[in-house]
């Protein structure tokens, strides 16, 4: 049978590759404004102030709005980049909330078309990168690789295009995340059991070696029937990017089986 989380996750992915089931900028625009204000109201999390959790909450309004695997369309884009070069809302952002903003517009850059992203497995088991055998290496599949120079840069088309293709699954919309976010995510039960602290440490150190001058690491969910084992699976993935946004490096773990 089905978990409820497994449930719970499948029915998130339905809500983010769906056809054409929601609106377009013209809601998704005025249900952010009307995010950041609660977000400022005196009773919020962060007061006046808009924290990083309410900044992605209400950024969300564009990547549930078009069905779209980039989330993001022209017209948010546009007005995207108007708040970005909007001094008074940017300082009215905490250190962290800037960041995931400034995150989430360079993933999302509105171009529907993926760049040439050739991923192909890595040498070594997933323990033996990790350094530690356990749940967490049983349960993962690694491949990493680089879009050609001149050729492009990873967005959110262009992993979600990756993903589908060398993975198998098709996955949901690509999102920021923290080192703390994927320490957490990595710390979670995967299909094969809880993970030991040096397996999430191993992962998190090869992880992260990809994104560690950038601090361009994403994350998205996916499910799939078929993919690996009888019956519906799913997971989520990790994708660490380089500075220059041409090498990529993926981590998909299987957290749930029916």
């Amino acid at each position: 049978m089905m978990s409820q989380s497994m449930k719970s996750m499948v029915g998130g992915l339905v809500l983010l590759t769906a056809p054409a089931a929601f609106a377009t900028s013209t809601t998704s625009i005025p249900a952010f404004e009307a995010s950041v204000t609660t977000a400022r109201g005196t009773t919020s999390p962060g007061g006046a102030t808009i924290v990083r959790a309410e900044i992605r909450t209400a950024l969300n309004a564009f990547l549930n709005d078009t069905g779209g695997p980039t989330g993001v369309d022209s017209a948010e884009r546009t007005y995207l980049t108007t708040r970005l070069n909007d001094t008074p809302f940017q300082q009215s952002l905490t250190g962290t909330a800037a960041k995931y903003y400034a995150d989430f517009y360079e993933l999302n850059d509105a171009n529907t078309v993926a760049a040439p992203l050739y991923l192909s497995p890595v040498s070594g088991t997933a323990a033996s990168l990790y350094g530690a055998t356990g749940p967490l290496a049983n349960s993962s599949r690694i491949q990493e690789g680089y879009i050609a120079n001149g050729a492009g840069v990873a967005n959110q088309a262009t992993l979600g295009y990756a993903f589908s293709s060398y993975f198998g699954p098709q996955s949901g919309i690509f999102e920021p995340i923290t080192v703390k976010e994927l320490i957490e995510r990595l710390s979670g039960t995967t299909v094969a059991g809880t993970p030991s602290v040096d397996e999430v440490e191993g992962a998190t150190a090869f992880i992260t070696a990809i994104s560690r001058n950038s601090n361009r690491l994403y994350v998205s969910g996916w499910s799939c029937r078929g993919c690996g084992a009888p019956g519906w699976t799913g997971g989520y993935v990790i994708a660490a990017v380089s500075t220059d946004r041409r090498f990529v490096r993926m981590v998909s773990v299987m957290t749930a089986s029916d």
